[in-house]
């Protein structure tokens, strides 16, 4: 009888103690009963998602986490997101991430805009390709202040570039891109700087008090790149939920179906039940569904530790729970809840300190009898590293 499988991976969920809660974590606070009789009935531990060498970022650590190794397969977070929007692209044409962000005095002060209406960001996306597209370089709408710019350059443009989430309230200066080609980069980033400044959409975003999409940042690029099929490389049918296109991106060139969810936002309002009730459905038609919320992680950037513990209070009740019921009706199969870095709400960064895990159901043997959280995963003997070990880990052990 064939064995169903579900991950759900709750984005940053991991942290660090929090002095407003008395030394302890979001995950230690938060109500997750279905989470935590995973971890009580299961085995625990921790995740090595970051290897050395890699900036701690989602797009790293969730290629480890389903089971592609970074140093193998890794060109940049923003080939896979070309791909998930279905952007045709060429193997030697450069892809950058190409966020809206609000700079103010040359500290970044939103590295979302204010996170931008769609309506508005497609318009500054088109009045950007009025003025600075061309042979050269391309800009393409995504979701919100989340979009790219596809660059036709020679294979010397090798810039090293920084995360906007990761510098804020700092000086921009510091952190611009280095190295080969980022004199074009920055070019780039200042030329539509001044297109920005004088759009109608930034003036009215300016009446209403609401942050403008001042400045456009370039990061996350890297050239496209094939890797061998999920189903060719373990054997399983599987479907991917998430709203987030880095995932979307990585599902469709690992050959997995991506379900749309009307309502999936990829932030805190995202529908929750409606994720889970997606993952109850798709386990009817395939071996393996895995389910990813954003949620946590915004919360943990926003630094608002009252989100994150709520985001990750209805990661278990509208998206574990109906899984793990629906699982249960069949006669064997297995969950995996992972984290795939910490965010913590005190730093509003991600780190590389390995985040935890739990597993349960046919043949796992419950270890600690505890609910997750980063001590008790700590306290686990169950180390895996690196991480993109975890994904046969958990389909043959």
């Amino acid at each position: 009888m064939p064995m169903k499988y579900a991950i759900v991976i709750p984005d940053g969920a991991a942290d660090e103690p929090v002095a407003k809660l008395e030394g302890k974590t979001p995950l230690q606070v938060a109500r997750k009963p279905n989470i935590d009789w995973i971890a009580a009935n299961g085995h625990q531990g921790c995740v090595v998602t970051v290897p050395k060498g890699f900036l701690p970022g989602s797009d790293v650590a969730i290629m480890s986490l389903l089971g592609y190794d970074p140093a193998v397969c890794y060109s940049g977070r923003a080939p896979l997101e070309a791909a998930a929007r279905g952007i045709s692209t060429l193997a030697d044409q450069l892809i950058f991430r190409c966020n809206f962000v609000t700079v103010v005095d040359g500290l970044m002060e939103d590295f979302t805009a204010g996170h931008i209406s769609q309506a508005e960001s497609v318009r500054l996306i088109a009045e950007l390709n009025n003025h600075l597209g061309g042979d050269q370089c391309e800009f393409h709408p995504g979701i919100s202040y989340r979009n790219l710019m596809v660059a036709s350059v020679s294979a010397e443009v090798k810039p090293t570039c920084t995360p906007p989430h990761d510098f804020p309230g700092q000086p921009v200066a510091k952190h611009l891109p280095k190295g080969p080609g980022s004199e074009w980069v920055k070019g780039i980033m200042d030329r539509a700087r001044g297109v920005l400044e004088r759009h109608e959409v930034n003036f009215v975003r300016r009446d209403l008090g609401e942050n403008p999409a001042s400045d456009i940042w370039l990061w996350g690029q890297g050239r496209p790149k094939v890797f061998e099929s999920f189903l060719s490389r373990f054997g399983l049918s599987g479907a991917v939920i998430a709203a987030v296109d880095l995932i979307r991106g990585f599902a469709k060139n690992a050959g997995l179906e991506v379900i749309d969810v009307p309502g999936a936002t990829g932030y805190l309002d995202t529908d929750y039940a409606a994720k889970g009730a997606a993952a109850v459905d798709a386990l009817d038609s395939f071996d393996l569904v895995i389910v990813h919320v954003e949620a946590p992680d915004e919360a943990g950037h926003l630094g608002n530790v009252d989100e994150k513990i709520k985001a990750i209070e209805q990661v278990d009740q509208h998206v574990v729970g109906p899984v793990l019921e629906k699982l249960r009706s069949f006669a064997r199969w297995k969950i995996l809840v992972a984290a795939d870095h910490p965010t913590p709400v005190e730093r509003k960064i991600h780190t590389a300190t390995p985040p935890p895990f739990c597993i349960a159901g046919h043949a796992v043997q419950a270890v600690l009898g505890e609910q997750l959280s980063e001590p008790t995963a700590r306290a686990s003997d169950l180390k895996i590293d690196p991480a993109h070990e975890l994904m046969e880990y958990f389909l043959r052990k």
